[in-house]
């Protein structure tokens, strides 16, 4: 296995390119506010400064709203600050008196953390909470009622896409919730991607459902091609000509006609965490459950990941399941 950079190191050197970019890239337009519809900026609690919050931040500051950052990490307030955003110490000083509360956090366990009742309570009255985290319906169900208990609607918007996306504005969301909130911040979701990549799934859970049904197809995607292109190998067809092949049939896929490169590189993609993966599996495979609807392939890229996480620790690499199954066939996957 290559080794990878850790987390930190990759956040923050991302991070600090994301300030660089943004200095100096304020437009002079506005957008209407989320919560009145008025032509003024909105006041915006940012909560994460990472590789996706930070560019968050930067494309909010250069659309002229007023964005406040709070994250558990104090070195990050200089990257923030860069940026032309200000920095609260902690969420609910943040929140007070914001029109919008966005939450950018690793999971399901960091929201429910970031977000108290006092965080809910600092807020402008009317104000929005827009989950862009990677939750799941069940976890978010909490927050949500205790966001409403305080009069602040909720929409869900968990993100497609890198910290390159992030910044270049081509992230994709998918959105659940009332369509009258997507409507009314639907400005304010555009300062940050195009209206196209906003998409509206229905109403609360069904942003994070359809989130974590894309990330099962291309786990699920990534370790079925592994097994066929070892299998291919082993008896005897070149793998470039198995790759062409397959990508040009009607077995062909997004995962092999872009994302093959990179592992035939020897790139396992170490832009996320695989212990983050395996928790997202493991909430749409309980979903699966308490819904009632099969979920046997399921299961097994859940399994398959399961081991490669016991395997390799909770280390980044979206693609360390296709190493476990490289290192059980004896073969790297090269051409």
């Amino acid at each position: 296995m290559p080794s990878s950079r850790t987390r930190a190191d990759q956040a923050y050197s991302r991070c600090d390119r994301t300030a660089a970019f943004f200095r100096g890239q304020r437009r002079e337009t506005t957008h209407d506010d989320c919560v009145g519809g008025d032509p003024v900026s909105s006041r915006v609690a940012l909560v994460g400064a990472g590789r996706m919050g930070t560019p968050l931040c930067g494309r909010l500051v250069s659309a002229r709203h007023t964005v406040t950052v709070s994250d558990l990490r104090p070195e990050r307030e200089e990257a923030v600050r860069m940026l032309g955003a200000d920095w609260a110490p902690s969420v609910t000083m943040a929140a007070a008196g914001a029109d919008v509360l966005i939450t950018v956090v690793p999971g399901p366990d960091e929201a429910a953390a970031a977000l108290p009742d006092a965080v809910f309570a600092a807020l402008a009255p009317g104000a929005v909470w827009i989950d862009m985290t990677s939750n799941s319906p069940a976890a978010a169900r909490a927050l949500r009622e205790r966001a409403g208990a305080h009069g602040v609607d909720v929409l869900e918007a968990p993100i497609g896409g890198g910290p390159d996306d992030a910044e270049h504005g081509r992230l994709r969301l998918f959105v659940g919730g009332s369509p009258e909130v997507l409507d009314r911040c639907r400005p304010l979701l555009e300062a940050m991607t195009t209206a196209e990549r906003i998409r509206h799934m229905g109403g609360p859970g069904t942003g994070y459902t359809t989130k974590l049904l894309i990330n099962l197809l291309w786990f699920g995607q990534a370790a079925a091609t592994a097994e066929a292109l070892l299998l291919g190998r082993r008896a005897g067809i070149d793998l470039t000509v198995l790759r062409d092949t397959l990508a040009d049939s009607a077995a062909g896929s997004d995962f092999i006609r872009r994302d093959l490169p990179a592992l035939f590189a020897g790139d396992y993609l170490p832009s996320y965490g695989l212990d983050r993966i395996h928790d997202q599996l493991q909430a749409i495979t309980g979903e699966a459950q308490a819904l009632g609807t099969p979920h046997t392939m399921a299961d097994t890229v859940l399994r398959i990941h399961r081991l490669a996480l016991e395997r390799f620790g909770p280390v980044d690499g979206e693609l360390l399941a296709v190493a476990l199954l490289e290192e059980i066939a004896g073969t790297l996957l090269r051409p």
